[in-house]
């Protein structure tokens, strides 16, 4: 066990909110069950001056789940005696249904419901109620892969399992919390508020960034499960204790989170019941980062160590970066500098991968490459001329080909150079028989646009681009949920006479899925 850098701990941590710029934030660190740093800086509104205190409640988001899957096991140790239930949440699925535990452990392959609501027409800015989310589940006719085999994030997964919760218990999920751990815990002010549209004068979270200025989030979406509490920095700190506190506790509730996962070809899954298993430096660890409009937190918790960090941000800074760095400075880790050499010939263009039904664009960068698959850039050093490697992904360059390796999601696969003019083609209406929703093209002037339409609404239109023959994509940086889709990638099929039949569209969250060409 390390000892603490305290002093370099306490220089980060008076750097954090020159370095990330925003309207306010708060971070704290537990060592060996003591509070060893709680930091505080900035507004919670800075229109009407109301600082950021330690008792100060942020929307705590993603960093739910954990909680979520804590109430399940409570109710019952034998997770498959939930999964017949789950036939009345996927009524309509096609392939075969995923697990309970497929759920728990973002292996279920369901597409994510929060990207889903943009082909749904919902508008970024427009209410997503309560009853929106079960005719939306209920839609789904197939998973972007065999339930099990793989890792995908879907904010839905939790969702349907709050549902679960209180059909079983017959309680509110929030009555839950509080009763078997926010009390037990010590968060004395940590509440499930699933509306983000009435969250009252809690804290403002803020869009922009330092360049072009900061301006308060608009959230009207309705969350539980996946999402919805609100705690401040003492109630997580106070969470960070009690998790020291039960360490050596086997039937304790961490101990039972925090066990690893698997997938169904026996190896080792990144995540499970809610948590993220990860590394810093050689070091394990397990946490969870959050995201909503205007708001980013992560929290990382080193059980060899005893040491846990949490940060909380009003403002769309890197919660999980800063995190980071402030495990390293405690435990005294320094910076890592990675050897890049210089990419050779033949790395650029755009790829695209059949099976994910996904774009891969790879860029030189200063010293590498620069990859765009999952929804944002990754940075890869070259080590050889044919091979690039991140942290979460290895590209092996043969020819027309791109081999890749993403271990985290148990993803393994090849993407093909495409090239070509697009055909301008493409107007029309398309219908997908799965969302029973429609997404519809025209141009004007040589520039294309699409809007999608469905149960939730008509939405905007957005531009199309294209990239090569019969490949266009569609950015999306604007949703109800945040982060972003990002780029919507759309694969025109023809029939044997060159007309167009229809499009397969698809993002990192939602993929393959398919639309015919209507004559309306």
């Amino acid at each position: 066990m390390q000892s603490i850098d305290h002093s370099a701990l306490e220089l980060l941590a008076q750097k954090v909110s020159e370095q990330v710029r925003g309207p306010g934030g708060a971070i704290g660190v537990v060592k060996d069950g003591e509070v060893i740093l709680s930091h505080v800086w900035g507004f919670a509104d800075p229109k009407r001056h109301v600082p950021v205190t330690a008792s100060t409640r942020f929307p705590i988001c993603s960093i739910s789940k954990q909680f979520t899957c804590a109430i399940l096991q409570d109710l019952g140790n034998n997770l498959e005696h939930f999964d017949p239930l789950l036939q009345n949440h996927l009524p309509n699925l096609e392939t075969k249904r995923p697990s309970v535990r497929d759920l728990c452990n973002n292996q279920s392959g369901l597409r994510d419901y929060w990207a889903l609501t943009v082909l749904h027409g919902a508008d970024a800015e427009g209410v997503f109620r309560r009853e929106d989310a079960r005719p939306l589940f209920a839609r789904m006719g197939s998973t972007h892969f065999a339930p099990g085999s793989r890792y995908s994030y879907s904010n839905g997964n939790f969702r349907i399992l709050s549902d679960i919760i209180e059909e079983v218990s017959e309680r509110s999920l929030g009555e839950l919390y509080h009763q078997r751990i926010f009390d037990l815990a010590g968060m004395q002010t940590a509440e499930l508020l699933p509306d983000t549209a009435e969250t009252g004068n809690e804290i403002v979270g803020h869009e922009g960034n330092d360049s072009v200025g900061f301006f308060p989030a608009t959230n009207r979406i309705y969350w539980n499960g996946d999402a919805g509490i609100f705690a401040s920095l003492e109630d997580m700190l106070a969470w960070e204790r009690f998790i020291d506190k039960t360490r050596d506790d086997e039937l304790g509730l961490y101990r039972r989170l925090s066990k690893p996962q698997t997938f169904i070809d026996g190896s080792k899954a990144p995540y499970g019941n809610g948590l993220a298993h990860d590394m810093v430096g050689k070091i394990q660890t397990t946490g969870h980062g959050g995201a909503l409009r205007g708001f980013r937190m992560h929290r990382i918790y080193a059980p060899s160590e005893r040491l846990s960090v949490v940060v909380l941000f009003n403002h769309e800074g890197n919660a999980h970066e800063t995190a980071t760095k402030l495990m390293k400075a405690a435990l005294g880790i320094p910076t890592e500098e990675r050897n890049m050499a210089t990419a050779g010939p033949g790395w650029e263009g755009h790829y695209i991968d059949r099976d994910t039904g996904l774009l891969l664009t790879v860029s030189l960068g200063h010293g590498g490459l620069k990859a765009l698959f999952s929804g944002s850039p990754e940075v890869l050093s070259v080590e050889e001329a044919d091979t690039a490697h991140s942290p979460t992904m290895t590209l092996v360059q043969c020819g027309g080909e791109i081999a890749y390796e993403r271990w985290r999601e148990n993803l393994r696969g090849s993407a093909t150079r495409v090239s070509g003019a697009a055909i301008p083609d493409i107007d029309g209406r398309y219908h997908s028989r799965e969302l029973n929703a429609t997404f519809e093209i025209s141009h004007r002037n040589g520039a294309f646009y699409g809007f999608f339409e469905g149960f939730l609404g008509r939405g905007e239109m957005m531009a199309l681009y294209p990239v090569a023959e019969d490949l266009w994509i569609l950015p999306c940086r604007r949703s109800m949920d945040a982060p972003a889709p990002g780029d919507w990638t759309i694969q025109i099929s023809r029939n044997d006479n060159g007309m167009v039949r229809g499009l397969t569209i698809g993002c990192w969250l939602a993929r393959n899925i398919t639309y015919d060409r209507t004559h309306e």
